[in-house]
């Protein structure tokens, strides 16, 4: 089996964290990359697991030294993928990004082989529910983020698999799925 690099994107609050997560906790023989990030920790987050805290001058020390595959600023902070650390992980075991839409597009220009999934919502409603029932987002950020969805949604077209988080065992289910048929797929 070969090792993949599989970016799982979608709106925020439509459960690719958990999914991913979850896969994660089950396999041995994938992992998620860490990003670097400037935002604040959210309450229980931990450096160097969650993402890597960094102040704006580091991060943008890091960009000068072409060491993210991609970066992106959004929501007014800048997030990352380490190149390195994913170069590097390739070579033993496959790598799950947990990236916005645009992040994953721009990964997609240096690794061609890499492989979109979408997790959509079952409808605004729900997503707007969910993002509520997080307890994470202010009004002003649960507006921007849910004006955001129409264009995420938007760039369905561009992802090999789109998948709609309407029941989470099934929406895992179906990213194992992906992760094991691209992995037995010849190179």
């Amino acid at each position: 089996m070969r090792h993949i690099l599989m970016a799982v994107s979608g709106p925020a609050g439509v459960g690719k964290g958990t999914i991913v997560k979850t896969i994660i906790a089950k396999r041995d023989d994938v992992v998620e990359s860490v990003s670097c990030t400037t935002r604040k920790p959210r309450a229980g987050e931990i450096d160097g697991k969650h993402y890597f805290f960094l102040s704006k001058e580091e991060f943008l020390r890091r960009i000068e030294e072409k060491d993210f595959l991609e970066y992106d600023e959004h929501f007014g902070n800048y997030y990352g993928t380490p190149r390195s650390f994913v170069e590097e992980t390739l070579k033993t075991k496959s790598v799950i990004l947990e990236i916005d839409v645009v992040g994953s597009l721009n990964v997609k220009k240096e690794f061609p082989e890499l492989v979109l999934v979408m997790i959509a919502p079952p409808s605004v409603e729900e997503l707007k529910r969910r993002l509520i029932g997080r307890g994470s987002e202010d009004e002003e950020s649960l507006k921007t983020r849910l004006a955001r969805l129409d264009y995420e949604l938007a760039q369905r077209d561009k992802y090999d698999y789109y998948i709609v988080n309407d029941d989470l065992d099934t929406a895992i289910a179906e990213v194992e799925a992906i992760l094991d048929g691209e992995g037995n797929t010849a190179q």
